[in-house]
């Protein structure tokens, strides 16, 4: 901490200032008559903390920590008897036998600041803030834009998502020898899952979009994260309760991604869109990657239970944070600024929640579609990637299962990366001027055409290092949608986006159960290269799809 004073001279005394902090860089120089400012010294940016009085007699301490930015104020002290360095100004209609100190800061920042005074008639001594737009200060966390709070917050519930949901993955095995299942009751309990999952997607954005996307989200995570820690005392109590308690599971994550939607629907401009929703969507891998780290680990020093138990419980954490901090639109919050809602709202008109759902427009529109047919043959490639490729690295690669988990992990890492990457570098080219849909266009084609580029790559490689980076790279530009028809539910249609999400993603679910299972029907008749080339197809088909019907542009108003 370190003090500069700042002077101005009167006729029968002197106005002096002291200034601390980091962020001293400007003088204000005083009127001596009026005491207002006549100059400010053009170094930057002003930082002054408090004003005093010369021929001090008592010191009084000014706390706690404040701080203003941007802000005209005044600080009046009581004034000397008759005869002192300054004299009484109560023509100014401030108050009896009082002094103003009139100063303009963007930003003052002090710990501890003297303000000395004199003793006015009756005695005592005053410093007191008497006007102008001051606020006290917070810590410097707080001033973080609020908007990226409620990103990071939706960032931990998907990332708490995909922990919940691959750790069955993994517990499976010692669960399936302690009660004795076959394979056919292990595919069943996988698939348990998708029975609830699917039946909530369009009900989850039906929900947001009405009530709000803070509610729907919050119970979805601890609906999920109930079903989590009972998870193992519904195995004990046989395979008919397991089975309901996956399918309701899926129905608390079924609610998550279009809920998230219409939150970020309302809580993002277009120009930060694309890296705030590729920033939540690595939150799912990067929940699988710790997910599958943590979860033997666990299992090897507590059994199979304790991964159910320790994960979902972190649900509960999570839960009194979003009660906290989060509100379904800026409007709600009252601690936002109004520097961040201008922001926000972009001189848009804040528009009441939804309550009835246009089903006929929403489906008459060709861009609706392009995002349903698109999502289906984007997530098609995807899943049978992330539920084949064990099999596929123990079969071709004839790597062992504990390098093929560790192989696993890989293309979470590389799609966590790349959707960042992607996400920066969309908002960057919005930020320019290039149009939301040429912007979504592109960064969609690389979603899809990379994928299918590296995929028919790994038809002809030959060595294992090979085959494992045009895997990883595949993924990674795969993750390139998150910018592309990931982003553009909010593009289209803000108010019903949670809808058009949930209806999209319908179709992706329904492309991963029917693509899984029909991967497993190829390769009895076929060959992986047929699985590879199905996927390209479908690929290129939801290219010429989305760069034909496509927009940026809202549709739905």
């Amino acid at each position: 901490m370190f003090y500069r004073k700042l002077w101005s001279q009167t006729e029968n005394g002197f106005l002096s200032g002291y200034t601390c902090g980091r962020y001293l860089r400007s003088t204000v120089h005083l009127d001596e008559n009026t005491l207002k400012p006549l100059s400010v010294s053009p170094n930057g940016r002003q930082l002054i903390s408090s004003v005093s009085l010369c021929h001090c007699k008592k010191t009084h301490k000014v706390s706690p920590r404040q701080r203003s930015r941007g802000s005209f104020g005044y600080y009046s002290f009581s004034s000397p008897v008759p005869g002192g360095c300054l004299e009484p100004s109560d023509k100014d209609g401030i108050g009896k036998n009082s002094t103003s100190a009139y100063y303009k800061s963007e930003e003052y920042d002090i710990t501890e600041a003297k303000v000395d005074s004199f003793p006015s008639p009756d005695g005592t001594n005053e410093a007191i803030l008497v006007g102008g737009d001051m606020q006290e200060a917070v810590p410097l966390w707080q001033d973080f834009p609020k908007r990226w709070v409620i990103v990071l917050l939706c960032f931990a519930a998907f990332l708490l998502c995909n922990m919940d949901r691959v750790n069955m993955s993994i517990a499976i095995l010692p669960m399936s020898k302690e009660f004795n299942w076959n394979s056919a009751t292990v595919g069943l309990i996988q698939s348990s899952f998708f029975w609830g999952y699917l039946l909530t997607q369009i009900l989850g954005g039906i929900w947001a979009d009405k009530i709000g996307g803070k509610l729907v989200l919050g119970f979805g995570v601890v609906w999920w994260s109930v079903a989590t820690v009972l998870t193992p005392i519904a195995a004990r109590f046989g395979l008919p309760f397991l089975l309901i308690m996956r399918a309701f599971m899926g129905i608390g994550e079924g609610v998550a991604m279009p809920a998230m939607n219409n939150l970020l629907s309302k809580w993002i401009p277009v120009s930060e869109r694309s890296r705030s929703l590729a920033l939540v969507y690595s939150g799912m891998y990067l929940g699988s990657v710790i997910g599958l780290a943590f979860s033997p680990i666990l299992i090897n020093k507590f059994g199979w239970p304790s991964v159910f138990y320790s994960f979902g419980s972190l649900g509960s954490i999570w839960f009194a944070l979003w009660l906290r901090k989060a509100y379904s639109s800026p409007k709600e919050d009252p601690e936002l600024s109004k520097e961040e809602k201008k922001i926000i709202m972009g001189g848009s008109i804040s528009r009441e929640p939804v309550t009835v759902i246009p089903w006929r427009l929403i489906l008459s529109k060709a861009p609706v579609w392009a995002l349903i047919i698109s999502h289906f043959c984007h997530n098609w490639g995807t899943f049978i990637l992330l539920t084949w490729m064990p099999t596929y690295y123990n079969q071709v690669l004839k790597f062992n299962l504990t390098e093929s988990g560790l192989l696993c992990v890989l293309p979470w890492l590389t799609m966590a990366a790349f959707a960042n990457v992607g996400g920066w570098i969309a908002d960057t080219l919005v930020s320019k001027g290039l149009s939301v849909t040429t912007v979504r266009k592109i960064m969609q084609s690389i979603g899809f055409l990379g994928p299918a580029f590296f995929l028919t790559q790994l038809i002809h490689v030959k060595t294992p290092a090979m085959a494992v980076l045009c895997m990883a790279c595949s993924q990674g530009s795969d993750a390139f949608s998150q910018s592309g028809l990931y982003s553009n539910h909010q593009d289209i249609g803000p108010r019903y986006a949670g809808v058009l999400l949930g209806l999209s993603n319908t179709a992706g679910v329904l492309a991963g159960v029917f693509g899984t299972a029909a991967t497993g029907y190829i390769l009895q008749r076929g060959s992986w290269n047929d699985v590879f080339k199905v996927s390209v197809a479908l690929y290129i088909i939801g290219t010429l799809v989305w760069n034909l019907f496509s927009t940026g542009e809202k549709v739905l108003d």
